[in-house]
């Protein structure tokens, strides 16, 4: 089987403050957006962002807390990491840890969007990324 993740959805409170996170903190524009549910096109994936309640009657259950995991966005650079954090600090998002450097060389911080979704916002120099934004592996 092949090993991919095609779609990742966030239930979300509010749609517009979401939004404003997603488009006007990373700067990523919608491909698709209705009332209840906003699309972004990914490199290789969709991310959706649907309201709780709409989202737990589709999979008829209560969506649980976020918990304990994060998403990540790779930057290209380490002198990109501060200012992004920053940035979706600005448009809704908290600061869970501050930029700083890691063990590997690399530079990392994390900031929760409006919903208290952890997101990693990470340089690290073993990991490429493509001009089209594809991230590798790498050691």
């Amino acid at each position: 089987m092949q090993q991919q993740i095609s779609v990742i959805t966030l239930a979300i409170g509010d749609l517009g403050r979401s939004r404003r996170f997603y488009s006007d903190g990373f700067g990523w524009r919608p491909v698709f957006a209705n009332e209840e549910i906003v699309f972004y096109q990914m490199n290789g994936l969709v991310l959706g962002t649907w309201l709780q309640g709409a989202m737990q009657n589709d999979i008829q259950r209560k969506a649980a807390s976020p918990g304990a995991f994060s998403l990540a966005h790779n930057v290209a650079a380490q002198h990109d990491v501060e200012p992004l954090i920053a940035r979706l600090a600005a448009h809704g998002g908290r600061v869970l840890r501050q930029a700083g450097a890691t063990d590997y060389g690399g530079m990392r911080g994390y900031v929760a969007d409006p919903d208290d979704h952890a997101w990693e916002i990470a340089f690290n120099p073993a990991w490429p990324i493509s001009p089209e934004g594809y991230v590798r592996f790498g050691i």
